[in-house]
């Protein structure tokens, strides 16, 4: 599914912030940020916050403004916007080509567990 030019496209700190967030669901900022202080010790509630109203802004976030703590919700499952960025990516640096994607990929180094499981989709694939 190609992207469409308005579609938003996450920054990596918001794309940091989405990884936090799917697993979760929905959540405050506040929730949010102790999430992330596991990981990223020296990020503050206040840029959690705002990035999460840029977030909002940009579409990439729903907010439930019904409680006195607004609670956020991705606007887009894991799995919908990886396939947008990875069509964008293939698009932009791999002129549409999926394999000149893979082969790149591969090339920049996976590990022997990570090539076994592909090895073993692959064989899945062909029965």
């Amino acid at each position: 599914m190609p992207r469409s030019p308005d579609s938003p496209k996450p920054t990596p700190a918001e794309l940091d912030l989405l990884q936090v967030l799917w697993p979760l669901s929905s959540a405050t900022a506040k929730q949010v940020h102790e999430a992330m202080l596991e990981t990223r010790p020296d990020v503050t509630y206040a840029t959690v916050l705002r990035l999460m109203q840029v977030m909002h802004g940009k579409g990439l976030l729903l907010r439930d403004e019904s409680e006195r703590s607004h609670v956020y919700t991705p606007a887009y499952e894991r799995d919908a916007l990886q396939s947008n960025l990875l069509q964008d990516l293939m698009q932009r640096a791999f002129s549409g080509s999926a394999k000149a994607l893979v082969l790149a990929a591969l090339k920049s180094g996976i590990s022997k567990k990570e090539r076994a499981e592909i090895e073993q989709l692959l064989r899945e694939d062909k029965e």
